[in-house]
């Protein structure tokens, strides 16, 4: 079998305690692999390439909630829109009306995640805390235009590196920024409690910090094979 199944549920144990949900990363991976994960019980599923995306959407399950967790350019959201549940890496406020636009054509609310960048890598996508609250203010003066789209939380990806300790500060900094962000421009704002930090290397250092959503793709599928793409 292409998933191993006791992997996910060793990580769905794991995920229990902390009241986190596992988002299964299935990019470059077969229709059917999707299927067999689907079949275990999984419903939350993230992409990160949109033709990609689209072309799974048609041939499965219409209950698969997807996730869109790549950098998404503006020019792609129509694609998405009128079936992408949440949008984990908005990095910009072009983004985000765009996919208030796009959402509005279809008569929906796509939830968003803001990117923060917090890693050491310049590759890396993501807004720092000024561009952030800059976005906040701007959208929360003015709900009314954005009433298509749900800012749900915050995603960010830690440095790729071996050393535990900056990965856990990484996501520490991420969770106090979140904290200071819900204080700040969302107080009672409860659709504002996602944060969607943790991969299939880091993710327990992810929960310890606050993590509601982990991106789990390589321990349930294996390793990815770019040459389908």
């Amino acid at each position: 079998m292409a998933i191993n199944l006791e992997a996910y549920k060793k990580i769905l144990e794991e995920l229990e305690p902390f009241h986190a949900k596992l988002v299964a990363v299935s990019k470059t991976k077969p229709a059917e692999d999707i299927s067999a994960l689907y079949e275990a019980g999984q419903r939350i599923f993230g992409e990160n390439y949109v033709q990609e995306m689209t072309e799974k959407q048609a041939q499965l399950p219409a209950d698969i909630e997807w996730h869109f967790i790549g950098h998404l350019q503006s020019n792609k959201v129509k694609y998405i829109a009128p079936f992408v549940h949440t949008i984990h890496a908005v990095d910009s406020l072009k983004l985000l009306q765009e996919i208030n636009k796009q959402a509005a054509k279809h008569q929906r609310v796509i939830n968003c995640l803001l990117q923060v960048h917090i890693a050491d890598e310049e590759t890396k996508f993501g807004m720092d805390e000024k561009e952030i609250d800059e976005l906040l203010k701007t959208v929360t003066s003015n709900a009314n235009a954005y009433s298509n789209t749900k800012i749900v939380g915050l995603m960010g990806m830690a440095t790729n590196t071996d050393d535990n300790a900056q990965v856990q500060s990484e996501f520490h900094q991420l969770h106090d920024i979140f904290t200071r962000l819900a204080n700040t421009y969302l107080q009672g704002n409860t659709d504002f409690k996602e944060l969607s930090i943790g991969m299939s290397a880091d993710y327990p250092l992810a929960l310890k910090e606050g993590s509601t959503m982990v991106r789990i793709g390589s321990l349930l599928f294996g390793k990815r094979n770019y040459s389908q793409n």
